[in-house]
C-alpha cells in the first residue's frame, strides 16, 4: 500500500487536463471513459495484463491484448472481453488507444492513449531482459509515462537470464547425479513458464504442481512452446523414485507442506528478484536462491523511461518515492498514483490466497531490508 507521502506526490501531480487520474476504483481515462487495471468494478476497463492485482473480476467490459486472451480467460472466465493486436489501434469515445509489449509476461501490454495531441502511456508491470514466453518489450515515445517501480532501487540489477538458468541446470544436474530431486518454487504464472521454457530438458523429468498447469495449458494455446511435463499427482504418494532425477515446479505455498514429502530426498530453491536482498535465502529456508525477475531492475528502470522520451514520469507502485526523487534529480517532472497494485510478491496469486498472505508478509520485511541497505548498496556502486 501507499504511504500517506505517496498520496501527498500523487496530488500534486494531478492537473485537471490529464488524460489518466486517480479515482478511487483505479486509474481513470475521462476522455476515453475507461479504467485501466482497475481494483474496483467498473463499465469499461483496459487491462494490462492478467495477474490479479491488475485484473480482477466484476468489470462489465474488458479490453486486453490478444497475445493474452488465454491466459486471461483461464483466470476470469465467461468475460465480456475485446481484444488489440498489438499495435492495433481503437477508438475509445474520440480517444486513439493502442497495446504495446510490455515483456512481463505472456499477452502482458502497455496501454498508449493519444487525445488532441497529447500521448501517454501506461506501462503495467514490464521488463527489458529476453523471454522466450512472451513478447520483448517495445518502447513507446510518449509526453507522460505511467511507471512501475516494482524494483527501484540501486540494489537490483539482475545477471543476464542465461547466467542464470545455467545456474539453475547446474543445481539440476547436480542432484540428478545424487540422487535428489529438485524442487524449485517460483510463482504459478509468468515465472514458472519462462523456467520451464529455458531450463535444459534433457537433464530428467519435470513435474509441476497442480496449481502451474492450467497456467501451462493457457500458455501451450497461445503458442508458446514448453516442454512436456507430468503433474505430480499422476505419481503413486509412495512411488519416489521416480523423483530421484526430476526438476519439480512449484508456487511458494508449497513449500513447508505435507505435499514435499512425497519426493524422498529433495534439495529446494526459490527464483524470484528477491533473493537479490541478504538474507532473502535464509528467510526462505531454500537450499538455493536464483535471482530471476519479470520486472525491471534499476538500470532497465532507467533505461526504458528514457526511451519513451516522456518529460513527465509518474509512478504507480514499488518503490515509488525513491524513484520519484531520481526522477527529479534528472530534471523530468515526476509524481505518482496511489494504487493497489501489487509487486513481485503478488504476482503468487496462484489460484488461491496461501501465496498472497504469505508473500505479502514477506514482502514487507524485505522491502525494511532494502531500504536499511540502499545507502550502502549505492556507496559501493559509486
Amino acid at each position: 500500500m501507499a504511504s500517506e507521502s505517496t498520496f501527498n506526490i500523487a496530488a500534486q501531480s494531478a492537473a485537471p487536463s490529464d488524460l489518466v487520474v486517480a479515482r478511487p476504483e483505479g486509474l481513470y481515462c475521462p476522455a476515453g471513459n475507461f479504467f485501466v487495471d482497475p481494483w474496483q468494478p467498473v463499465e469499461r476497463a483496459v487491462i494490462t495484463h492478467a495477474h490479479s492485482d491488475h485484473a480482477r473480476f466484476g468489470h462489465r467490459h474488458y479490453l486486453a491484448s490478444r497475445a493474452g486472451a488465454s491466459v486471461l480467460l483461464s483466470r476470469l472466465p465467461d468475460i465480456s472481453l475485446q481484444t488489440l493486436a498489438y499495435g492495433e489501434r481503437l477508438d475509445l469515445n474520440g480517444v486513439a488507444v493502442s497495446l504495446h509489449p510490455a515483456g512481463h509476461v505472456l499477452g502482458s501490454a502497455q496501454l498508449r492513449i493519444e487525445h488532441c495531441g497529447r500521448v501517454w502511456v501506461a506501462s503495467g508491470d514490464y521488463k527489458l531482459d529476453p523471454d522466450p514466453t512472451c513478447d520483448a518489450f517495445e518502447p513507446v515515445r510518449c509526453d507522460t509515462f505511467i511507471t512501475e517501480s516494482t524494483f527501484g532501487l540501486p540494489i537490483y540489477r539482475w545477471d543476464p537470464p542465461q547466467t542464470v538458468f545455467d545456474g539453475v541446470d547446474s543445481w539440476w544436474r547436480h542432484n540428478a547425479a545424487q540422487g535428489r530431486a529438485s524442487v524449485l518454487f517460483c510463482y504459478s504464472f509468468g515465472k514458472a513458464q519462462r523456467v520451464l521454457a529455458s531450463v535444459d530438458a534433457g537433464i530428467g523429468p519435470i513435474f509441476c504442481h497442480g496449481a502451474v498447469e492450467p497456467l501451462n495449458r493457457a500458455y501451450r494455446d497461445a503458442g508458446v512452446h514448453l516442454p512436456p511435463v507430468r503433474l505430480v499427482s499422476e505419481i503413486a504418494p509412495k512411488d519416489k523414485a521416480v523423483f530421484k532425477q526430476a526438476l519439480i515446479v512449484a508456487p511458494p505455498s508449497a513449500q513447508g507442506s505435507a505435499w514435499l514429502r512425497r519426493f524422498g530426498d529433495y534439495s529446494d530453491a526459490f527464483a524470484s528478484g528477491w533473493m537479490r536482498l541478504r538474507g532473502a535465502r535464509r528467510r526462505r529456508g531454500v537450499d538455493r536462491g536464483f535471482v530471476l525477475s519479470d520486472h525491471a531492475d534499476w538500470p532497465a528502470l532507467q533505461t526504458a523511461i528514457h526511451a519513451t522520451g516522456a518529460q513527465r514520469v509518474i509512478v504507480t507502485h514499488g518503490y515509488v518515492e525513491p524513484m520519484v526523487r531520481w526522477l527529479r534529480e534528472q530534471g523530468l517532472e515526476a509524481g505518482a498514483f496511489a494504487t493497489q497494485y501489487g509487486d513481485d510478491t503478488v504476482e503468487a496469486d496462484a489460484l488461491g490466497g496461501d501465496d498472497i498472505a504469505v508473500q505479502s508478509s514477506a514482502a514487507g520485511v524485505q522491502n525494511n531490508e532494502a531500504q536499511t541497505h540502499e545507502l550502502d548498496d549505492t556507496a559501493s556502486r559509486s
